[in-house]
């Protein structure tokens, strides 16, 4: 539990800067689906037209559909748009937290702001400072602890308390003090980060239904 804490609170350092440096392009982005989604609305008069026209069969119809030059640009268009919203964050946080975690774990710290935070850090298997080779190697093997869902990572709640990408780097997390609780702080902290969660889905659901809903009454003349 310390380890994930000390996780997000990196990651709470790390996300304004990652917003900041993709807002352009996934501004773009944004403007991208939503020029495609109001496509796709264009595009719905003319294909419920030619399903209560009377088409031969379903499977005639949905080939129409399929092979339709509008509705295919508009759903590659949507599609690249979405891709752009997916991948820029990730993968300008990964460059972000490779730079954060080696440059912390390397240094005499020996731990990230969050770990040390927690009172973690982070050694060799000989309970050694890690040098920057180290502690970017340990960064790398996180990825099978995020690839394997996340199986990795609980490996730490069980003896001998090491993370997949632990083992695979030959690195250890250390405690300040052993059998220490996890503070009142980090649960509000816990606490708050699940109500924000809760509250964005909810923000997320109630955008995406207004968003269909104002297409489907520009496709229908609304």
């Amino acid at each position: 539990m310390p380890r994930t804490v000390a996780w997000t609170l990196d990651a709470a350092c790390l996300l304004p800067l990652v917003a900041l440096l993709g807002s352009a392009r996934m501004a773009d982005a944004v403007a991208r689906a939503r020029a495609a989604m109001d496509a796709l609305a264009a595009a719905l008069p003319r294909l419920l037209e030619q399903a209560l026209g009377g088409a031969p069969d379903a499977m005639v119809l949905a080939r129409a559909w399929l092979t339709d030059p509008a509705l295919a640009a508009a759903s590659a268009a949507l599609q690249s748009a979405l891709w752009d919203l997916l991948l820029t964050p990730l993968l300008l946080y990964a460059l972000l937290a490779c730079v954060w975690t080696v440059g912390f774990e390397a240094s005499s710290w020996q731990a990230t702001p969050g770990k040390r935070a927690l009172g973690l850090s982070v050694v060799d298997r000989e309970g050694r400072r890690l040098r920057s080779g180290g502690a970017l190697l340990r960064f790398l093997a996180a990825g099978l602890s995020w690839l394997s869902l996340n199986i990795g990572h609980a490996l730490a709640g069980f003896p001998p308390y090491l993370a997949l990408h632990d083992h695979a780097s030959g690195t250890r997390v250390l405690a300040a003090r052993e059998g220490t609780r996890l503070p009142a702080w980090a649960w509000a902290w816990l606490a708050l980060l699940g109500l924000a969660f809760a509250v964005a889905v909810g923000w997320g659901f109630l955008w995406l239904q207004a968003t269909m809903q104002a297409a489907m009454q520009r496709a229908l003349g609304g």
